[in-house]
């Protein structure tokens, strides 16, 4: 009996070592989006597995160069609520998802926001969020699990939540200390931040598992 155990296991091991080699066979096109004449206010996105650099549009429409596969695409959707939502979809079976992933060049996605867009939600896995000096209105999200979250000079009229798992969060804020109420939890890392400072007109919330945290107030 422990001898058939031991050959399944060996099996078993052998098949997953198989489908583990396997290549990504899915065939890839460069996309662009335009919102056109749309006056878009809020962008949500919500991808995996994605490199995303976001940066400021020289007119009044966002812009976002992608990839699409045939077995993962994306989904971009414009609300009546002028909300622009991006989200990554699968068309997999479930052996699909062993083995080697698309190749860099393909999980990359540059966004590019006018001043119209007040609030920014992002959540990605395994790979970096790069933000370029930026001014929202309202607030930005960001949640990266696998990944660092990086951003300069970034300009809030409300909030700033961050959220890493695996990561560094690292970069600078418009504003003084006085300006932000903080609150900050980090675990298997070292912060900067104290864990809670009250006071403020606006907020920062930074949670960071398994990394560390560096964010600089910077007075214009």
């Amino acid at each position: 009996m422990k001898k058939l155990l031991s050959l399944l296991c060996v099996i078993v091991s052998l098949t997953l070592f198989a489908l583990t080699g396997c290549s990504n066979n899915d065939t890839f096109t460069a996309k662009s989006y335009s919102s056109g004449e749309s006056v878009v206010e809020s962008v949500s996105m919500d991808v995996s597995d994605r490199q995303i650099n976001i940066g400021i549009s020289d007119d009044e429409k966002v812009h976002i160069e992608y990839f699409d596969g045939e077995k993962e695409y994306f989904d971009i959707s414009f609300s009546e609520n002028n909300e622009l939502a991006v989200k990554l979809t699968f068309n997999k079976e479930w052996t699909d998802f062993i083995g080697t992933k698309a190749a860099a060049e393909y999980r990359k996605m540059t966004v590019k926001l006018p001043a119209t867009v007040k609030t920014l939600s992002v959540s990605t896995t395994n790979e970096k969020v790069n933000i370029e000096p930026l001014t929202l209105a309202d607030s930005v999200i960001i949640s990266n699990n696998g990944g660092n979250i990086e951003f300069e000079k970034m300009s809030v009229g409300k909030a700033v939540s961050l959220t890493t798992k695996n990561g560094d969060i690292k970069g600078s804020v418009i504003g003084g200390w006085d300006d932000f109420a903080i609150n900050c939890t980090i675990k298997k890392g070292e912060s900067n931040l104290p864990a809670e400072k009250v006071g403020g007109d606006k907020s920062l919330k930074v949670n960071c598992n398994n990394g560390d945290i560096n964010i600089e107030f910077i007075k214009e």
